[in-house]
């Protein structure tokens, strides 16, 4: 009996201590997976959780989404142009059993897979279409990769190119070719323009030659705005101009008579 008085400290000591490694708490996003004497038997969360001593074990899986860097890698792209390209991936735990069974690391298992995936489609696009359809290579990214974290009870949500890297060459070229577009888009909309107005003038000229009251109005409407500017330009009338060019052909042909 003595003995078991000397020994009731340590029996409340060790039975605190298990009871403290038995009562486990997960918050709303965790789960446990549980294993009894090494086998999985099922998966546990959230809030209090009461295993049993020494024969059970648990493992924490979280369920909220992962923001995973895919680091800048260098890539040739279909029209042998070399690149480096980074990019993010969004991708949460879907069945916790299958995270923690089929695979070691499965933070590492995606990340690895990601950037060899970016790297594979990347390089099935040409550099003019991967910066031109970016949101499709994204999606496609991430349908290959979400195959492979499937059996790992991972899904992928997204995949986002967030960095594309030239060489200074190739942003050289591209310059050029974006200022002479621009040149061309510049030289064919002036072009335009001096097409209409040639249309309107010749609309104009129908108009006066039609109505030849209207030319000497438009005279005298120039002679107006000239004055203005108190300048000592001489006009010369396109009616003086005709008066003029027949006294001439007149004195011409009397000459011709004589």
């Amino acid at each position: 009996m003595d003995i078991l008085v000397q020994l009731f400290p340590a029996i409340v000591i060790i039975v605190i201590i298990l009871l403290a490694k038995s009562l486990k708490v997960l918050k709303e996003y965790e789960r446990g997976v549980i294993f009894f004497l090494g086998k999985a038997t099922g998966v546990r969360g959230p809030g209090l959780i009461i295993l049993i001593p020494i024969l059970e074990k648990m493992t924490r899986i979280v369920l909220r989404t992962v923001t995973m860097d895919i680091p800048s890698q260098k890539i040739i792209t279909k029209d042998n142009v070399s690149i480096d390209i980074a990019a993010v991936a969004y991708y949460h735990i879907i069945d916790p059993m299958k995270a923690v069974v089929a695979i070691e690391d499965v933070y590492k298992a995606v990340n690895q897979i990601s950037q060899t995936t970016v790297r594979n489609v990347v390089g099935q696009f040409s550099l003019d279409q991967l910066l031109s359809q970016t949101v499709d290579i994204n999606a496609q990214i991430k349908n290959v990769i979400d195959q492979h974290t499937e059996p790992w009870g991972a899904q992928v949500t997204a995949v986002e190119i967030k960095d594309i890297a030239l060489p200074e060459n190739m942003q050289r070229a591209m310059a050029k070719e974006a200022e002479a577009e621009r040149e061309k888009r510049a030289k064919i909309i002036a072009a335009d323009g001096e097409f209409q107005a040639s249309i309107k003038l010749g609309e104009a000229a129908d108009i006066i030659a039609s109505h030849p009251v209207a030319l000497q109005l438009r005279t005298l409407q120039t002679m107006a705005e000239i004055s203005v500017e108190k300048n000592s330009t001489i006009i010369f009338p396109a009616q003086m101009m005709g008066t003029v060019s027949e006294a001439f052909k007149m004195i011409s042909g009397d000459d011709v008579k004589k």
